[in-house]
């Protein structure tokens, strides 16, 4: 049984599923070559990430397919419904990344706070000439600790990152419209735990509370914020931005930049990927990354060992 893994998978995923008696390639096929390959490799099994797109058609002209799988959370980039209405199992890794996430969030608040993403350009440039002038203007940082948390979306990988924020001595405020609580347990490295009881409030009030902000919701038709939730905001709000590109309108966040309702903002998704906005890359109150949540070595392995134990239960054990 031929498995296609486009997007790549990890050697463990790899080692699981060939011992398992699968043939795993991890060729890259472009997308207008990958109906034709499929068909004549007889592939059972169509594994990807963000980049290659499942859509109708491929799945209408592609009859040897039996599973679809995402390495990842999302699956905007899959026609979901339609496969499965059609026999298709469409699996997908919704734990796996979840921490990854949740920290490369934390690298970046912590970063915004004492402008680590913007003394890290201009030392290289004016460490030796300007030193004193540097510290100068990087010297007004802020802290984490005692601040509030706002998490929008608190399904798995809010949930995780609120963890990383309650560790971090954080309070933590949270808005989900499908969800009224949470019991969160954070494990120590001694063994120990502490757990926590989160009660879910309106998106106004997160909005208003927060210090800063992060977005764990899916792909959606309108804007989770857009001007009139930047205008709830506190001033001098730091927000995050590892979701999806497209739940938080872009052109509105400059403008709050500008009027100094945001301090700073972290974006690892974009709207136009991956071909971001110029202003947005050029904008010293950004910390950005190429959407790279899950990217880790750690989550690749979760995400290629789970999607290995799922495809031997559907295809060998069911």
């Amino acid at each position: 049984m031929k498995v296609l893994a486009n997007d790549g998978i990890s050697q463990s995923g790899i080692d699981a599923l060939e011992a398992a008696g699968f043939d795993v390639n991890t060729t890259t096929v472009a997308q207008e070559q990958l109906i034709n390959y499929i068909n004549e490799n007889n592939i059972i099994v169509l594994l990807v990430r963000s980049a290659t797109i499942v859509r109708k058609d491929l799945i209408d002209a592609c009859s040897s397919l039996k599973i679809i799988g995402r390495g990842g959370v999302g699956m905007d980039n899959i026609d979901v419904q339609y496969a499965r209405d059609k026999g298709l199992k469409v699996i997908n890794t919704p734990a796996a990344s979840s921490h990854s996430v949740a920290e490369l969030v934390f690298g970046h608040l912590y970063s915004i706070a004492r402008f680590l993403h913007n003394s890290n350009r201009d030392m290289p440039l004016e460490g030796d000439t300007n030193f004193k002038g540097l510290k100068k203007a990087y010297a007004k940082g802020t802290e984490l600790k005692g601040k509030t948390l706002g998490v929008l979306g608190f399904g798995r990988i809010g949930q995780a990152t609120a963890k990383v924020a309650l560790g971090a001595g954080m309070k933590v405020i949270a808005f989900d419209p499908f969800l009224e609580t949470a019991d969160l347990k954070l494990d120590f490295f001694d063994g120990q735990s502490v757990n926590f009881n989160i009660k879910t409030i309106s998106k106004e009030e997160v909005l208003k509370q927060s210090d800063f902000l992060t977005l764990h919701v899916p792909a959606q038709k309108e804007y989770v914020i857009d001007e009139a939730e930047f205008n709830m905001m506190k001033d001098g709000v730091i927000l995050a931005n590892a979701a999806r590109g497209g739940v938080l309108n872009e052109v509105a966040l400059v403008q709050a930049i500008e009027k100094g309702k945001v301090a700073g903002a972290a974006l690892d998704v974009f709207e136009k990927e991956p071909k971001p906005e110029l202003q947005l890359l050029m904008n010293n109150a950004l910390s950005l990354t190429p959407h790279i949540g899950a990217a880790t070595n750690e989550a690749q392995d979760r995400i290629g060992t789970e999607l290995a134990t799922q495809i031997k239960s559907i295809l060998l054990n069911g």
